[in-house]
């Protein structure tokens, strides 16, 4: 693949994961998602139709947004008011979303570290745009003539989303009231086996967000990654089925897969994120670099 076409297969990546900010989007024709008077999501029009058959829970859409009735003014009632709604949703089949229902709650709130105003079953956050927070690992070793090279894992092909696609080494979603430490440790000892002590070396490095809207919702994610150097002798192993199994693969390799249909999307922008942080992307050669940098950390 030359370097041009391998340019334009990321920038299409890029474009794809961030196509709810593009000209020609339908984000006008969605509605804000408002909790206590604040903004916490998009909601799609095709939901916004569903949610409104529920008057004892969802006020009538005003100025552009949809809200929850104002009776439910507490984290404990707001979710349990819409759990209900979505589990009977759930029974009907017209939300395709939910039928990956996986019984874990996302906490709903404007920024990352504001207080909760709900939570969420995480197979429905999409239905109403809420941000959802994740941790992804970088696993790498540095040879002894200092080469890098990248541990990366096959999807389990019984994976509910993107089966036996290439994953970073560790990556999970961050459950409401699980820190960010916690969910990394939790990512690596269930996924590849990595032992706490190792895991806990792990450095905090980057953020990657992005949105993207498909028939199902609006995805509006954010990604806190860590780089996590492994000791040559180290071999991740599957600990919990969600993997295949590890490649300990060159970053040119690497950078080459980044461009095929054979990753998972997001994790293609983590490595990209890591091959721009470690100079293995260069801007005095990539004339997309600016593109790349600005599409890896787009505001939600």
């Amino acid at each position: 693949m030359s370097n041009s076409t391998w340019s334009q297969q990321i920038l299409q990546l890029l474009r794809r994961m961030n196509n709810f900010y593009l000209p020609g989007s339908r984000r006008s024709e969605c509605l804000r998602f408002e909790v206590n008077g604040a903004q916490v999501g998009w909601v799609p029009p095709h939901v916004a139709s569903v949610l409104t058959r529920y008057p004892k829970v969802f006020c009538p859409p005003r100025r552009g947004a949809l809200s929850l009735c104002p009776s439910w003014d507490s984290n404990e009632t707001r979710s349990a008011a819409v759990d209900s709604v979505l589990r009977t949703e759930r029974q009907g089949g017209s939300l395709t979303c939910l039928k990956g229902w996986r019984d874990e709650k996302y906490s709903v709130m404007p920024k990352f570290f504001d207080p909760p105003l709900m939570w969420m079953e995480r197979a429905a956050t999409s239905l109403f745009g809420v941000k959802r927070y994740g941790v992804h690992v970088n696993g790498y070793t540095i040879g002894n003539s200092g080469e890098v090279s990248m541990w990366l894992a096959r999807r389990s092909l019984t994976k509910q989303t993107y089966p036996g696609l290439l994953d970073n080494v560790a990556a999970g979603g961050i459950a409401a009231g699980v820190s960010i430490k916690n969910t990394l440790v939790k990512e690596c000892q269930e996924e590849a086996c990595i032992p706490a002590t190792l895991a806990e070396k792990a450095c905090p490095v980057a953020n990657v967000s992005y949105t993207y809207m498909d028939e199902e919702g609006v995805f509006a994610e954010s990604q806190f990654v860590f780089d996590l150097e492994l000791p040559l002798d180290f071999k991740p192993r599957a600990g919990d089925g969600e993997v295949q199994d590890f490649y300990l693969l060159p970053l040119d390799k690497v950078k080459e897969l980044l461009a095929t249909d054979d990753f998972k999307p997001n994790c293609a922008m983590v490595v990209l994120d890591f091959l721009i942080r470690h100079s293995f992307i260069d801007p005095d050669t990539e004339p997309c670099y600016q593109e790349f940098v600005a599409g890896l950390h787009q505001t939600l």
